[in-house]
C-alpha cells in the first residue's frame, strides 16, 4: 500500500487516523483550562465566535458561498435573547431556543432572496441585508439604540444549573459549542454536505444531475443562521449585555478573518482561527485601533504563509511531505 494513500476526506490517511486523538486532546483541555489557570470568560468568549465561524465556513467552506451578512444573525440572536430573558423572564434554555429559531427564519428569508446571484453579487446583497438589520436596530425600541440592552440575568439551566456561578456557565457554554461543532460536523459528513461540496465545485453539474441546488443552498444557510444565532445568544449570556457592536458588519468581518486564518473547508480551522484572533484581541486590547493594524499585518502574513490557513496548510503538508512518497 502507498504511503501516500488518503482517506475519502481528501486528508492525508495519517492525519485522519490521529483525529479521534485530536479531538481528545482538545476536550482534555477545555474540560481542565479553567484549572489551568486559563480565564473562563476569554474562553468562552473563544467557544461562542468559534461557533459563528464553524457556521460561516459551512457556507464559505462547503457551499462556496461568501456572506458579509452573518453579523445580522450574531446580533438578532443576541438582542432575542437578551429582551426575552430580560423582559419576559424566559429562561436560558428557552430564550437561546427562541433566539436561534428567529436567527434560522432570518436565514431562510434572506437566503431565498441572495442565492439568486453568485460571487461578489451574492456578497453584497448579504451585507446590504445586514446592514438593514443593523439599522432595524438602531431604531427598534426593544434593541434601546445605542444602549443596548444591559443587565441580562443568566438565570438557570432546568431549576439546577445556576449560571451565575463562571465555572457552571463555562460547562454550559462548553457543552453549547459541542452541539454546534457536532451539528456542522453530521451536516458535512452528510448526503447533503456531500452534494453541497459538489455545488462548490460545478453547480451546473449538480442542476445537470436533478438536484434541487437552490433549495440546498437556502438550507446551507439557514443552518447556518441558526448556528450564528445561537452564537450570538450565548455571547449576551455571558457577558450580559446585546449592544449595536454585535449586528455591525465588523463582526461578520471577524468571522471571515478566522476562517481564512484558520483554513476555509476545514473543521478545525475556524476553531483555531477564533482562538487566534481573540487571543490577539486580548492580548493588545490596551493598544486601542491599533489593534486593527496588528490584526491586518498578521492576517497578510498568514495569507502570504498559509495560503489555505493554519490547518489547511498543516494538512497540505501531511500530503506533500517526505512521509507521502508513493511507492511503486
Amino acid at each position: 500500500m502507498s504511503l501516500s494513500d488518503t482517506s475519502k476526506s481528501g486528508a492525508p490517511y495519517g492525519l485522519t487516523m490521529l483525529y479521534p486523538a485530536f479531538v481528545v486532546l482538545g476536550l482534555v483541555f477545555l474540560l481542565s483550562a479553567p484549572f489551568l489557570g486559563v480565564y473562563p470568560i476569554f474562553l468562552m468568549k473563544v467557544l461562542c465566535f468559534a461557533v459563528m465561524a464553524s457556521a460561516f465556513n459551512l457556507m464559505l467552506g462547503y457551499v462556496g458561498l461568501l456572506s458579509f451578512g452573518h453579523a445580522a444573525f450574531f446580533g438578532m440572536g443576541a438582542y432575542v435573547l437578551g429582551h426575552t430573558m430580560k423582559e419576559w423572564g424566559l429562561p436560558p434554555m428557552g430564550g437561546l431556543a427562541l433566539a436561534t429559531g428567529v436567527a434560522a427564519l432570518m436565514g431562510l428569508v434572506f437566503g431565498a432572496i441572495a442565492i439568486r446571484q453568485k460571487g461578489i453579487y451574492f456578497a453584497m446583497i448579504t451585507m446590504a441585508l445586514g446592514q438593514l438589520v443593523y439599522f432595524i436596530c438602531v431604531q427598534a425600541p426593544f434593541t434601546n439604540g445605542e444602549d443596548g440592552i444591559q443587565a441580562i440575568p443568566r438565570g438557570t439551566v432546568l431549576g439546577v444549573l445556576d449560571l451565575r456561578d463562571t465555572l457552571t456557565l463555562y460547562y454550559f457554554v462548553l457543552a453549547i459549542f459541542i452541539f454546534g461543532f457536532l451539528v456542522i460536523y453530521r451536516t458535512v459528513r452528510s448526503p447533503l454536505g456531500q452534494a453541497l461540496k459538489g455545488v462548490r465545485e460545478n453547480e451546473q453539474r449538480m442542476i445537470s444531475l436533478g438536484y434541487p441546488v437552490a433549495q440546498m443552498k437556502v438550507l446551507a444557510f439557514t443552518i447556518s443562521a441558526a448556528l450564528t444565532g445561537l452564537a450570538g445568544a450565548t455571547k449576551a449570556i455571558v457577558f450580559q449585555t446585546a449592544t449595536l457592536t454585535d449586528v455591525q458588519w465588523q463582526t461578520s468581518g471577524e468571522a471571515v478573518l478566522m476562517t481564512l486564518i484558520g483554513g476555509i473547508g476545514t473543521l478545525f480551522g475556524p476553531i483555531v482561527g477564533a482562538g487566534i484572533i481573540i487571543t490577539i484581541q486580548s492580548r493588545f486590547a490596551s493598544m486601542g485601533s491599533w489593534i486593527m493594524v496588528i490584526i491586518g499585518v498578521i492576517f497578510v502574513v498568514c495569507v502570504m504563509a498559509f495560503r489555505k490557513g493554519v490547518v489547511g496548510t498543516l494538512l497540505e503538508s501531511g500530503k506533500s511531505g517526505p512521509s507521502a512518497s508513493s511507492d511503486t
